[in-house]
């Protein structure tokens, strides 16, 4: 059993032995707090637990090296935007080759030719866009299906992410929906455009889309920024077959997902939707997305446009599909993201998920793992999640903290929000040997 007494130990502990081994990482902490907004570029970086920024020196492929030159074994490959890797050489070198032609035109180049006939090749989706971000890929998703559809509603799952949108931002509260208590400076209600229930639900989905006011349903194929939430057998071709039959739109958001195998969840395993997106791993960490759609949405999409007038949509940036970003995704999908990668990562991820298991066993806990392709998570709870309100109550933030200061201080990273794990076809069976022997290390100090 753990204590909270044993976790307030390590946590003091840990934080100790961080504060000693990382000086240099102290003095940019404190240089940077001159200008920097509570002293990191973006509020991101203060989430792993630590008492200031790690500052990174160099990564390459699944390791990671700091300022004050300690190494580490990178489980968390920068929360999925380096999910293949750090700088993968193909990828770098694009970079490095368009980068002395030009970064951004407004124009097509040869690459987006490729670019397309690789998404469309690899995710069963004909036609495609290029947006900066997830996030803004997902607006632009919600907002074609809100003018095609000419339905106002959108449907979202209890405990879901997909970035940086308003509309996502709707949690279940004792079965209630309430803005999530983390939304800034939101002026309007976004429950009156958006539907919250819970993943796994069928009779609520059945009664939400029979009132035939919801334009898309946006989701995950397995909820993964709230723990790890897999679907039920048959849920998503129910959700599937549902979104068909009431006129409502299947958004697949793989950004997370994309870890199933080749193809993501969509290539591997569907169902199909009808749009789909995907954004950081898919530029090699270069910022960059893409939502593709099918030939019925796409004549849809037409219909609109013809009816309204030329000008700015709403949708996409002046950096949307540069050059740099074409670039990179072309060598990324092309040489990265590859079925010989996925035969590396995935039989390495069943390896790891089966150490980690072994590991909490053996330490008499009866937390679970869960793993959807190369990506895993160890939960300190004895049974997997069914939606969000389930996974929230499993999280153990303070003790989940100490983890990640026990691991962080003996050269190993995992993501610092829950406790997953990414490996990428550069990790090795090494570095898989070495974060399950830290954890039993961390777990044995925990129990005394």
């Amino acid at each position: 059993m753990i204590t909270d007494h044993a976790i307030a130990a390590m946590r003091a502990d840990e934080l100790a032995r961080y504060a000693a081994a990382n000086p240099r990482s102290a003095a940019m902490a404190k240089d940077a707090a001159r200008h920097w907004h509570r002293g990191v570029p973006f509020h991101w970086m203060l989430d792993w637990g630590t008492p200031f920024p790690l500052f990174a020196e160099r990564a390459a492929g699944a390791e990671l090296w700091d300022v004050d030159g300690h190494r580490y074994d990178d489980f968390c490959l920068g929360d999925t935007g380096s999910m293949f890797g750090h700088s993968p050489a193909p990828v770098a070198a694009a970079i490095a080759r368009q980068a002395s032609r030009g970064l951004t035109f407004m124009l097509p180049t040869d690459d987006a030719v490729v670019v397309a006939d690789e998404l469309a090749a690899q995710f069963k989706l004909p036609f495609w866009q290029v947006t900066s971000s997830a996030s803004e890929a997902n607006r632009a998703v919600i907002r074609w299906a809100r003018a095609i559809t000419g339905r106002d509603k959108v449907l979202v799952f209890n405990g879901c992410y997909h970035g940086a949108v308003d509309d996502v931002f709707v949690d279940l509260r004792d079965g209630l929906p309430e803005l999530r208590r983390s939304l800034v400076g939101q002026v309007y209600d976004v429950r009156h455009h958006t539907v919250v229930i819970e993943f796994n639900d069928f009779p609520a989905l059945e009664a939400a889309l029979a009132i035939g006011d919801v334009a898309c349903v946006l989701a995950e194929p397995a909820m993964t920024n709230v723990g790890m939430v897999l679907p039920d057998p048959g849920y998503l071709q129910a959700l599937r077959d549902l979104t068909a039959r009431h006129g409502t739109l299947l958004v697949w958001d793989e950004t997370h997902t994309i870890s199933t195998g080749y193809g993501g969840y969509t290539g591997s395993q569907g169902p199909p939707p009808d749009m789909f997106v995907l954004g950081k791993p898919v530029g090699g960490g270069v910022p960059c997305a893409v939502f593709g759609f099918s030939a019925e949405v796409a004549g849809r999409m037409e219909r609109v446009r013809a009816e309204g007038e030329s000008g700015h949509s709403g949708i996409g940036t002046t950096l949307s599909a540069n050059a740099l970003a074409l670039a990179a995704m072309r060598a990324c999908l092309t040489e990265v993201m590859t079925p010989a990668s996925y035969d590396h990562m995935l039989p390495l991820a069943e390896n790891l998920a089966a150490q980690l298991h072994g590991v909490i066993t053996r330490n008499g806990l009866d937390w679970h793992v869960a793993h959807i392709g190369s990506r895993g998570e160890f939960i300190c709870d004895a049974q997997p999640a069914r939606n969000g309100t389930e996974a929230r109550a499993k999280m153990h933030g303070p003790l989940e903290q100490a983890l990640h200061l026990f691991l962080i201080n003996r050269g190993v990273l995992i993501a610092p929000f829950h406790n997953m794990t990414l490996v990428s076809p550069a990790t090795t069976q090494r570095q898989v040997d070495r974060l399950a022997n830290v954890l039993d290390d961390c777990l044995k100090t925990l129990i005394g």
